[in-house]
C-alpha cells in the first residue's frame, strides 16, 4: 500500500510539474489599448506562434512556451491590421519581463530575463558602432556621387569592404569571447553564415560543452559539416 500511494504522488509531482511552463514572457506595453500580441521562434526555418495574447483595454499581460535550452524568440505586436512590430530576444527558463510602449515598441523595448541576452545586447551594441560608420560612409559616397567625385566613390568602395572585415572579424572575436554562452553560436548562424568555413569551425570548437549540447550549438555543428561535405 506504501509503495502504491508513493508512486502515486511520484506521478502527481511529475503531472504538476509538466503544467508549469518553461518560459513566462511578462509583458507591458504603455499605451496599447487594443491588439494582438504574438509570441514566436524559427522551428525548421520557418516561423511559427507559440502563444498570443487579445489586449483589449489591459496592457499587461503574460505569454507562456516550453523551453529545452536558451533560444531566440520574437514578441509581435498587430496594431488591429495595422504594421507588424518585433522585438527580438533571447530567453532561458523562467521569467523575462519586457516593458515597452506603444509608440516606440522596438526601440523603447527594456527586457530583463536571462544572461543570454545580456550578452546579445552587449554585441548589438558593438555592432552598431559598425553601422553609424557605414551610415557616415553612406553618406559621404552620395556625396562623392554628387560631386561627380569618382575617386573618393572608389575609395568608399575600399572603405566599405573593410567595414564588411571588421563585422566579420568582430563577431568571431565576440563569439569566441563568449564561448560559454549560447549567443556565440546564435551569432555564427545568423550573422556570418556565409563567413570562411574556417571563423565557423574556430567558434565551433571554442564552446563549451553545455553551449555545443544546446539548440544553437547542435545546429552550428551540422551546419559546418554540411559544409564540408559539399567541398569534398
Amino acid at each position: 500500500m506504501r509503495k502504491v500511494l508513493l508512486l502515486f504522488i511520484a506521478l502527481l509531482a511529475f503531472s504538476c510539474s509538466k503544467d508549469q511552463p518553461d518560459l513566462i514572457v511578462r509583458t507591458s506595453i504603455k499605451g496599447l489599448k487594443k491588439g494582438t500580441v504574438y509570441l514566436k521562434k524559427v522551428k525548421d526555418t520557418s516561423l511559427i506562434t507559440i502563444d498570443s495574447a487579445v489586449i483589449n483595454g489591459n496592457s499587461m499581460f503574460e505569454l507562456k512556451s516550453d523551453l529545452e535550452s536558451p533560444e531566440v524568440f520574437y514578441l509581435y505586436l498587430d496594431k488591429n491590421g495595422g504594421k507588424n512590430d518585433r522585438i527580438t530576444f533571447f530567453a532561458d527558463k523562467g521569467v523575462t519581463e519586457i516593458n515597452t510602449t506603444l509608440k516606440n515598441f522596438v526601440f523603447d523595448a527594456n527586457i530583463k530575463g536571462s544572461e543570454q541576452q545580456k550578452v546579445l545586447e552587449d554585441y548589438q551594441l558593438l555592432m552598431s558602432r559598425i553601422n553609424h560608420r557605414n551610415l557616415d560612409l553612406i553618406k559621404e559616397s552620395f556625396d562623392a556621387q554628387k560631386n561627380g567625385d569618382s575617386l573618393a566613390f572608389v575609395d568608399y568602395e575600399k572603405k566599405q569592404n573593410n567595414i564588411i572585415k571588421s563585422k566579420y572579424l568582430q563577431t568571431v572575436n565576440f563569439a569566441i569571447n563568449n564561448s560559454d554562452s549560447e549567443v556565440a553560436p546564435y551569432l555564427a548562424l545568423t550573422e556570418i553564415y556565409n563567413a570562411k568555413i574556417n571563423f565557423l569551425d574556430t567558434i565551433n570548437k571554442s564552446l563549451t560543452p553545455k553551449v555545443k549540447a544546446s539548440k544553437y550549438g547542435k545546429e552550428l555543428d551540422a551546419f559546418i559539416k554540411e559544409i564540408k561535405a559539399k567541398e569534398n
